[in-house]
């Protein structure tokens, strides 16, 4: 298998389009919708790359924003379509985050990387679709990448679930350093801040944020699904006080990096 293949496979059997409905995955949604809509301007022109089902295109696209959507897997399309509505101004466009030679340089004031940095697993690969994001943005422009986070995997799989000898023997995790590894079967490749801040620096932008999307919530979902009204607005407005605490960020198993592409 080649690996988009195993990509392909992953989001034919998992449910993507609710991933982001349960209070613990609402924090992460909340909290990123919260930073995009700090730096949109009137007539904001949005581009999201990998955009999967369409959860973020399509609530932009539904404030009135131009939003085009690039997605390079077909079932995820499909939902993608079906959740159009007419009034929505928005496009989707099958295609690979590491080439975008369909869309023309300095177009877009904003630009969503919130999934493909989940699956690639070279630093040229990596370093491709970071370079056709800040290509295809204005001077100017924000882009957001997001990031899935090593030591989160860490705690709550690898020692949480009983998986750490394992992953140990198999060459995901060094015992030593304990930095991870994943290949292509892996699906999902993870990240500590250092890497992200060395992909980043490749390029003449200039870093606004690097938020804790999803803070300690995966760790805690069941708690947080039973929590009552009251008390999940009191666990928001808490992730959303420490989110930008760097001292956070390690523990967190999403992560988006925010910076501006200079002139």
């Amino acid at each position: 298998m080649n690996t988009n293949d195993y990509l392909i496979d992953f989001y034919k059997t998992h449910d993507e389009q609710n991933r982001l409905s349960s209070r613990h995955g609402q924090v992460e949604y909340i909290t990123t919708m919260k930073y995009i809509e700090k730096y949109l301007k009137h007539n904001s022109r949005i581009l999201e790359i990998g955009a999967a089902t369409g959860r973020y295109s399509h609530a932009l696209a539904r404030k009135g924003y131009k939003v085009d959507a690039v997605e390079l897997v077909e079932h995820n399309i499909e939902i993608f379509k079906q959740n159009t509505l007419p009034e929505e101004n928005i496009t989707i466009t099958q295609g690979n985050a590491m080439n975008l030679s369909d869309f023309e340089s300095d177009t877009y004031d904003i630009t969503l990387l919130l999934g493909p940095m989940y699956h690639l697993y070279t630093t040229e690969d990596k370093l491709k679709a970071l370079s056709e994001a800040v290509r295809v943005t204005k001077r100017g422009g924000i882009i957001f990448a997001a990031y899935c986070m090593a030591d989160a995997s860490i705690l709550l799989y690898c020692f949480g679930k009983g998986q750490i000898h394992n992953d140990i023997n198999e060459g995901r995790l060094n015992p030593e350093t304990f930095k991870a590894h994943s290949n292509p079967c892996d699906v999902f490749e993870l990240h500590r801040k250092e890497d992200i801040d060395a992909l980043r620096n490749h390029f003449n932008v200039t870093q606004l944020a690097f938020i804790a999307t999803d803070g300690y919530a995966n760790h805690m979902r069941d708690t947080i699904n039973q929590m009552d009204d009251k008390t999940y607005e009191l666990y928001l407005k808490y992730h959303l006080t420490t989110c930008e605490r760097q001292d956070m960020v390690g523990y967190s198993h999403h992560t988006l990096d925010i910076f501006r592409k200079e002139e």
